[in-house]
């Protein structure tokens, strides 16, 4: 009987704490329920969205000392000033650049804007009237891989060619005062000023728009229309003259 009086204290002793305990895991599973919505800003219990790499950067490679800087910008800036300075008073009379020519830029999207070029091409030279080491002695850039692929271009550079020379004051070479064939007076020389900056800048002002008055046939024009047309026309040329050869009907 004492046997089994302990045996029944103890088993009721364990039912009285697993009962207890199982009355503390609620309080105790919203404890950590509420530690965890904090922490996740509002969502409890909730994973990270989709597929994302885990949060692993590492901060301890000591980038302070690799940081590149640009305090020295405001002295390389005046720099590069004093620098072009000096080359100026070391060319004088001279320009302190070289004669660019007017070229397009590539690629179709571009190709209609303008810009200064890498030199004058020989064919242009030839059309001015220059020669290759001449126009180096007198500050005309040269480029002898460039050729020309319009004429509008080759005439343009051309004209620019012949109004440098027309605005050019050649001194006599070496110590020989007198002025030879070619050469520019001796007032001319006195009266001399060196070029800075761009030697003959490109225009940039606009070109003005041109209003035309919208007649019938503007719209009854359908550019999409004869666009496709034109296309099929080239696309089916050779089938249509081999058509026709074999008829009889066209020449070779």
């Amino acid at each position: 009987m004492a046997f089994e009086a302990n045996h029944r204290i103890i088993i009721e002793l364990r039912t009285s704490y697993k009962t207890s305990d199982k009355q503390r895991q609620p309080a105790v599973a919203k404890e950590l329920a509420g530690r965890t919505k904090a922490r996740a800003g509002g969502h409890a219990g909730r994973m990270v969205r989709h597929n994302n790499v885990i949060p692993n950067q590492h901060f301890h490679k000591d980038w302070q000392t690799r940081v590149k800087t640009w305090f020295d910008q405001p002295a390389k800036k005046k720099a590069r000033r004093l620098a072009r300075k000096a080359k100026a008073a070391a060319l004088a009379p001279r320009p302190a650049q070289l004669l660019r020519p007017v070229v397009h830029a590539p690629t179709q999207r571009y190709n209609h804007k303008t810009r200064l070029g890498r030199g004058f091409t020989m064919q242009e030279l030839k059309e001015a009237g220059l020669t290759k080491k001449y126009a180096k002695s007198v500050g005309i850039a040269v480029d002898h891989r460039r050729t020309n692929l319009s004429v509008e271009s080759l005439q343009a550079n051309v004209q620019r060619l012949k109004e440098y020379k027309s605005k050019l004051i050649v001194f006599p070479m070496g110590r020989v005062k007198k002025p030879k064939a070619g050469d520019s007076s001796t007032a001319e020389c006195r009266a001399a000023v060196q070029a800075t900056g761009t030697v003959l800048p490109l225009p940039t002002g606009r070109k003005a728009v041109e209003f035309v008055s919208v007649s019938e046939e503007l719209k009854n024009f359908r550019a999409h229309t004869a666009l496709r047309v034109a296309r099929n026309d080239q696309k089916l040329d050779g089938i249509r003259r081999g058509k026709a050869l074999k008829a009889g009907k066209g020449d070779a």
